[in-house]
């Protein structure tokens, strides 16, 4: 990550000039979730994806929330943060039933969001994190008895769930001094139903074969595909390693996620899925692009797979 003088002036050149299709032209399509469907979790195990990273999985008749960052801008400077491409969520946070637990991969602000967590806290049985990243929720108002901590390869059970905290390549902070002072993480979820696998952040490497060796196969994997540079490769992975590192998992479905909500990097805002997709069918890979808010039925015979952001 450490440039030069040079390289770091041009990159704020290229922010400063901006890339006229970093953000959608009018507001994305989004599906409403209504309170009859929210308030059923059943047997049926399905996964709704909210827009960058943040999704609900139902499991087991549980529900978990990942990465539930559900505010207007990612930044502690709102005024002059990205705004959110849609100014609606899918639904509305009182409208969430109860969360048996809510996974968090790493503390950056697009993934821990103070507004959310204040809303969600008193509907949320368990937070599950990594390690270091306790302390921002208890400044925040969640009991400590509810929040646990944990390191990589970490194995646990959790209301008849198994989750295994794994590795990521990527890095933590929330202020320009405590870079590093918290752990960031990947997460396995084993269920009596399905398995899934939620990468977090992070830059492609050896430790996807790892995982997939260890936990897999996978019967859905949401992998960070979105927000990457050539010159940051090393904590956000390009769209093409995203399909390996979902097949070094052992993958059955990926759905790409860590894009369609936030302008976070040069990149037009439909070029992550679209050198997704181009980069499974070559390697044959199966990947689904459900719309915001649209659930996915995992271990369905046919997944969404409809072009939706054209």
């Amino acid at each position: 990550m450490e440039t030069t003088t040079r390289e770091k002036l041009k990159l704020l050149i290229a922010f400063i000039r901006g890339n006229p299709h970093a953000k959608p032209g009018k507001p994305i399509a989004i599906e409403r979730m209504s309170d009859d469907y929210l308030k059923r979790s059943g047997q049926q195990p399905k996964l709704t994806w909210f827009g960058h990273s943040a999704a609900m999985l139902q499991l087991d008749g549980k529900n978990l929330l990942l990465d539930p960052m559900f505010g207007n801008a990612p930044s502690p400077f709102p005024l002059i943060g990205g705004k959110r491409f849609n100014s609606e969520l899918p639904f509305e946070i009182e409208q969430l039933p109860v969360i048996d637990a809510v996974l968090i991969s790493h503390d950056h602000y697009d993934h821990l969001d103070y507004g959310s967590i204040v809303k969600l806290k008193d509907k949320v049985k368990r937070f599950i994190v990594p390690l270091g990243v306790a302390p921002h929720l208890v400044m925040w108002g969640v009991n400590p008895a509810m929040i646990e901590e944990h390191d990589w390869w970490d194995e646990f059970e959790y209301e008849g769930l198994k989750l295994a905290c794994t590795p990521a390549r990527h890095f933590s902070g929330r202020s320009l001094t405590d870079r590093d002072a918290t752990l960031w993480c990947s997460w396995v979820i084993h269920g009596r139903e399905a398995k899934v696998f939620f990468s977090g952040d992070s830059g492609y490497g050896p430790h996807f074969k790892e995982i997939g060796e260890k936990y897999g196969p996978f019967d859905l994997t949401l992998m960070e595909c979105g927000q990457y540079d050539e010159r940051w490769a090393a904590i956000h992975m390009m769209p093409e390693e995203t399909v390996q590192a979902h097949l070094d998992v052992r993958g059955a479905v990926m759905i790409p996620i860590h894009w369609g909500a936030f302008t976070l990097a040069l990149h037009s805002w439909t070029d992550p899925v679209e050198r997704a997709v181009k980069a499974a069918k070559e390697l044959n890979a199966r990947i689904s692009t459900p719309r915001i808010g649209e659930t996915v039925l995992i271990q369905a015979a046919s997944y969404p797979s409809s072009v939706w952001w054209r």
